[in-house]
């Protein structure tokens, strides 16, 4: 999907930072004796309801809620974004993605000299690694050369070694890379993406068969989870590092492994989350092998929301639980995400952080809890929330402000309030009948005030939308017409946390 400039969609300038409230914590600075390991995993469209420490019943995730068990489970957690590139941009800089003034593509999306979260733990001894779906582009062109070297890219911004897939696994090339070459790249079957007309959202690959090969759709996280084993296996304990595993599920298309489908009660969409599961338990067991689990930060999220599917919602399944929207969306069901950390002897234990957390705050957390001073300029819209991890339920509030994105629109959550500039999802949660994501509302069984029974925007419906989260999760109220000031402050907030850098608000504490 290419990614128009936000500030061209919406006439919005750039700059400005988030609200943030000091966190005051009686934890001294943190000064670990030897920094710890992190990895940090994140799932391809994995739905607020689709683990069993969230409340699914239908899908089993018993390596994942161990997770939970073992660390501290936020409720209240959240993308940047409803989509995947713009959100994984966010978590790796510590920056709003509508910041980039330039389209997302297939160019590579980070500015020379910026310092990404590796690259931040790389000048500071680790030894790094991204494993699994990339999406953040390679090289300076839009149009990119496949069989050439793939830079810059992962290598170019801190990580020591890469093998993934270039973009999600639906998204031509349907390859493997490892650092800057296309795994099984063939020099006399040259390939190549064919994106003209009548060849679907993302084109479609030509030549590279035999690369292809070694990239079975059904395998590619049990892959994912075998190149973890091995990066497992080759660490000491005298030096620290750093892994970035993204899988690939459960994103369209649901390509569960014979082994794992049926194994569920949430149809193939169950069965490919079970699938995600075990390959998380491969990787725990790995860490568990070579002796480094209590002193290793292990991080489980998702990069959005997860996507209806009416199979899916047929078994009873909701991927999204009582939340309103989807995949794209700037409803809470787009980027409301499951988020778990665990670290043995620092985090305790089987606790559950109810307060607001963001993603963008991820990088200058995990820096912070590593012992490792924050270059220069980077992360620049993210604080550390080291209290929010070590003291989850009695640590105050940190962040007080967020901005969240969406195909079609921008949020700002503030305090228990989101405010949406105009009607409707900000995303593709929409009744049209053609389009494989339109599914009823009543199907969905959510409903909102200002959607009628066909899922029509109501004419009378207000032109902005305004939640209480803490007293209306799920979204069906839109109080913008009974809060009229408070709407009018939270779109002039927007409009400051959006505007010019030179016009930039002081931070609130």
């Amino acid at each position: 999907m290419r990614l128009p400039l936000l500030a061209a969609s919406f006439a919005l300038a750039f700059g400005g930072l988030p609200a943030l409230a000091e966190t005051k914590s009686s934890l001294p600075p943190a000064t670990p004796k030897r920094p710890p390991n992190i990895i940090l995993m994140v799932a391809d469209d994995l739905g607020y309801g689709d683990l069993g420490c969230y409340g699914a019943t239908r899908i089993a995730t018993p390596h994942i809620d161990s997770l939970a068990r073992e660390g501290v489970r936020f409720t209240d957690a959240h993308s940047y974004s409803g989509i995947c590139m713009p959100s994984r941009y966010a978590l790796l800089t510590g920056r709003y993605t509508f910041r980039l003034q330039r389209s997302m593509d297939y160019a590579c999306n980070f500015d020379a000299g910026q310092v990404l979260l590796p690259g931040a733990l790389q000048a500071a001894g680790y030894r790094t690694a991204a494993i699994g779906k990339w999406h953040n582009g390679f090289g300076t062109q839009m149009k990119v050369d496949w069989n050439a070297d793939l830079k810059p890219g992962p290598l170019e911004f801190g990580f020591d070694t890469f093998f993934g897939t270039p973009r999600t696994h639906s998204e031509p090339p349907l390859v493997f890379v490892r650092d800057h070459r296309i795994v099984g790249l063939d020099p006399a079957d040259p390939i190549s993406v064919d994106q003209s007309p009548g060849t679907g959202a993302h084109g479609r690959q030509v030549g590279g068969a035999q690369a292809a090969a070694q990239r079975p759709s059904d395998q590619v996280d049990l892959r994912l989870a075998e190149e973890a084993e091995q990066f497992l296996a080759k660490q000491s304990a005298e030096r620290p590092f750093f892994l970035y595993l993204s899988w690939v599920s459960p994103h369209y298309p649901l390509m569960p492994s014979p082994r794992f489908q049926g194994s569920s009660s949430a149809g193939t969409y169950g069965d490919f989350i079970q699938q995600l599961d075990h390959c998380v338990g491969q990787v725990l067991a790995a860490l568990r092998a070579q002796g480094q689990a209590d002193n290793t930060i292990v991080v489980f999220t998702s990069d959005n929301g997860g996507r209806y599917f009416q199979p899916t919602l047929r078994t009873g399944h909701r991927p999204n639980g009582e939340l309103l929207g989807q995949k794209t969306d700037v409803w809470e069901g787009g980027h409301r995400v499951a988020f778990l950390a665990r670290w043995p002897g620092q985090i305790p234990g089987g606790t559950v952080r109810k307060d607001y957390f963001h993603h963008v705050d991820v990088m200058a957390t995990l820096v912070n809890l590593a012992g490792v001073a924050m270059p220069a300029g980077a992360s620049p819209d993210g604080r550390p929330e080291r209290a929010a991890w070590l003291e989850p339920e009695k640590a105050p509030v940190g962040r007080t402000e967020g901005i969240h994105h969406g195909t079609n629109g921008l949020a700002l959550r503030r305090g228990a309030w989101v405010y949406l500039p105009k009607p409707g999802s900000g995303g593709k949660t929409v009744p049209e009948p053609t389009k494989p994501w339109s599914i009823p509302y009543a199907q969905m069984k959510v409903s909102n005030s200002d959607v009628d029974e066909r899922g029509q925007i109501k004419a009378d419906a207000p032109k902005e939308q305004l939640y209480h989260l803490g007293e209306d999760l799920a979204q069906r109220t839109n109080r913008a017409a009974t809060q009229p000031a408070l709407t009018q402050e939270m779109r002039e907030r927007l409009r400051e946390l959006t505007a010019p850098a030179s016009a930039a608000p002081a931070v609130r504490k």
